[in-house]
């Protein structure tokens, strides 16, 4: 017998993960958004990432119309952002700066907030029970120099910048 939701979410929260804002463009050219703690690296040949997203997630039917995306890593400074994505406001791009993505069909880059992004194309879609995973190659990023928000057992927090160089292109 599977283990309960509320076990499952105390042993996913009982270690810290990268906190992130997943970025799309709906069929009428409005921004969405949702925060995200679902997304990992899957190859570098080609560069694939996984994003998980729920059903209910007002950004979902803009992932799906666009088949385009961007994570958004969100360094420290974005905590406040974070909080209002995770929200099911109508106005979460108010007072967040962003420009338009090139390689993923203008979908928001929250540079100012970002510890890094990565512009996403999807390749592939998977039902997996109450979420969608979606199957991303990565056409365009880049890495800022500054300290990680990290969330766990329900609370933000950070971790020191790196002491080594990230290259930037």
């Amino acid at each position: 017998m599977p283990i309960d939701a509320e076990r499952f979410r105390e042993i996913f929260g009982s270690f810290p993960t990268a906190v992130a804002i997943v970025t799309a463009v709906d069929g009428h050219g409005e921004p969405r958004g949702f925060t995200c703690s679902t997304v990992c690296s899957v190859s570098d040949a080609p560069p694939t990432l996984l994003l998980g997203v729920g059903k209910q997630s007002q950004t979902l039917p803009a992932l799906v119309s666009a088949q385009a995306f961007v994570v958004n890593f969100l360094a420290a400074s974005g905590e406040h952002a974070s909080r209002e994505f995770a929200g099911k406001g109508r106005d979460k791009f108010a007072g967040v700066k962003w420009r338009p993505s090139s390689h993923a069909d203008g979908a928001p880059i929250l540079s100012g907030i970002a510890l890094a992004f990565a512009e996403c194309r999807v390749t592939r879609a998977i039902d997996a029970g109450d979420h969608w995973l979606f199957m991303a190659e990565i056409h365009g990023g880049d890495v800022f120099r500054r300290e990680p928000l990290l969330h766990h057992q329900g609370e933000y927090s950070r971790w020191p910048a790196p002491r080594f160089r990230i290259r930037s292109q």
